[in-house]
């Protein structure tokens, strides 16, 4: 079996790094959801970037630089401050949710590529067709598990070029299209006459604010990549950062932008960012354009499959390798690649997809798995933060490259990480609320799922950790002991 990548001497660069960040982060898929509020989704997305993201951001900083030897991402974060079974649980967390999480991504790339054509009243009807979303859903998440056989160098690549394709130049050009469209007279139809504070004093307002919080999920995931950067301590943190900014500004003028080209009445999940830019062109007889940024969209959504489907499947192969997943989860391609477990993760997918055509509604199946990503993302953060405030005392000496705060004092430490866990845990109570505005079919149904899956996908790994033998571990397995 073979244990060493051909890709070991491959590096990312910050600006690589950065921009994987931002396709990890970044979908574009999200702004019509939001863009029903006008002027005040900016107050939603600045607070949650402030509760939330740089938080996320500035912990996972310090936690990757202070262990930027030593592999693992949260797995290490959270075993050093509570033991390797909190660490597997962590790390199991990370992977399983993204996995669950796919076909909900994938939804959108189906949408895209059903406007590539040039009848839009044909390219909604195709985009509302679940045999073609399953066969699309399929399609990119398979082609993006074959890119990822191929190593690193590949998944930097892709990851870095789609995202710059597929999320950044087509949210300037929204942005810009915007001003182009104001400047020539085009009928704003931005809420603008809300006040910039909502009464978060309002239960659904505060329910609204949490859901946003997970719009900016994955700045840590890159945690796992640490070891593949020059000079970690210092250029991991920076891309961080850079990342942080430019996801900021896409999710608030993305969102503008679109709202002022679709009226709120006519937002849907999937099908407005694609009928935002139809709209736009329309205006301004650039309607050949239309298939052309759908394209470059699927080329988006590639990248971030892409990017998750290789960091959390890395973070917990590497950690199996320590004895805490069966050999053959071990198993790599002869570029030391992940194989067993991205094929496993494949035909999870594959069938958590099928399911499209069996469900009633594919907005209500969308809807649910969603908000069970969620929950699981949310467990694994609050660990997290835990973890970081807890290694404040339990290891206080311990080399920081990149700190939180200046001298001995863990003041910042605890606002930045308390900030982030009372985010986090608030926005886990109210994620078990249905969203009123989609139809999720039976109340109890709806609770019973969730409540159900998150437990059982909890208690697994618990299972797994209790049932290891010593030969599960690789003779050359990478994982360093805890407290060393």
């Amino acid at each position: 079996m073979q244990t060493k990548s051909t890709n070991s001497t491959f590096r990312l660069s910050v600006m690589t790094l950065a921009i994987m960040n931002v396709t990890a982060v970044v979908s574009l898929r999200g702004l019509a959801s939001e863009a029903i509020y006008g002027i005040q989704s900016a107050f939603y997305y600045l607070f949650a970037a402030i509760v939330f993201l740089i938080p996320t951001a500035m912990v996972a900083a310090e936690l990757a630089a202070m262990f930027s030897k030593k592999q693992g991402g949260v797995f290490r974060w959270v075993g050093e401050a509570f033991g390797p079974r909190f660490g597997f649980l962590a790390i199991w967390l990370q992977w399983i949710q993204s996995t669950i999480w796919y076909p909900t991504v994938l939804t959108f790339g189906a949408v895209s590529i059903a406007f590539i054509g040039t009848d839009p009243t044909t390219d909604a009807a195709l985009a509302s067709n679940r045999l073609f979303t399953l066969i699309v859903v399929l399609a990119i998440y398979w082609i993006a598990t074959i890119i990822a056989l191929k190593g690193l160098s590949w998944v930097g690549k892709v990851s870095k070029w789609g995202g710059i394709i597929g999320t950044i130049i087509p949210a300037a050009i929204l942005i810009l299209l915007a001003i182009i469209y104001l400047a020539k007279g085009g009928h704003n139809n931005l809420n603008v006459h809300t006040r910039f504070f909502p009464d978060l004093t309002n239960f659904s307002n505060l329910v609204l604010a949490s859901s946003i919080f997970l719009f900016y999920a994955g700045m840590e995931m890159m945690g796992i990549h640490v070891m593949d950067v020059d000079n970690p301590g210092k250029n991991y943190p920076r891309a961080i950062i850079i990342g942080s900014l430019i996801t900021v500004i896409i999710f608030i003028l993305g969102t503008f932008a679109l709202g002022i080209v679709v009226p709120a009445k006519d937002m849907s999940l999937t099908q407005t960012l694609l009928i935002g830019f139809d709209g736009y062109f329309k205006f301004l007889k650039m309607s050949w354009m239309g298939p052309i940024i759908a394209i470059a969209l699927v080329f988006g959504v590639l990248a971030g499959v892409l990017t998750w489907v290789s960091g959390p499947s890395k973070g917990i192969f590497t950690v199996g390798r320590a004895g805490y997943l069966p050999p053959f989860f071990q198993r790599t391609n002869s570029g030391g690649v992940q194989r067993n477990i991205l094929l496993v993760q494949g035909v999870i997918v594959t069938i958590l997809g099928m399911l499209f055509v069996v469900m009633p509604s594919v907005q209500s199946f969308y809807q649910i798995l969603s908000q069970l990503t969620v929950l699981l993302y949310l467990i694994m953060y609050m660990m997290m933060f835990a973890a970081a405030i807890t290694l404040r005392y339990r290891r206080p000496n311990a080399e920081r490259p990149f700190r939180l705060g200046s001298g001995r004092g863990n003041g910042l430490m605890w606002i930045l990480a308390g900030l982030g866990f009372c985010g986090s845990l608030l926005a886990f109570v109210l994620s078990f609320i249905p969203p009123s505005q989609i139809a999720t079919g039976s109340k109890s149904v709806w609770f019973l799922v969730l409540i159900i899956g998150a437990i059982v996908v909890v208690v697994i790994p618990f299972i797994i950790y209790a049932m290891r033998k010593p030969e599960w571990k690789a003779a050359d397995a990478e994982i360093e002991p805890f407290g060393e």
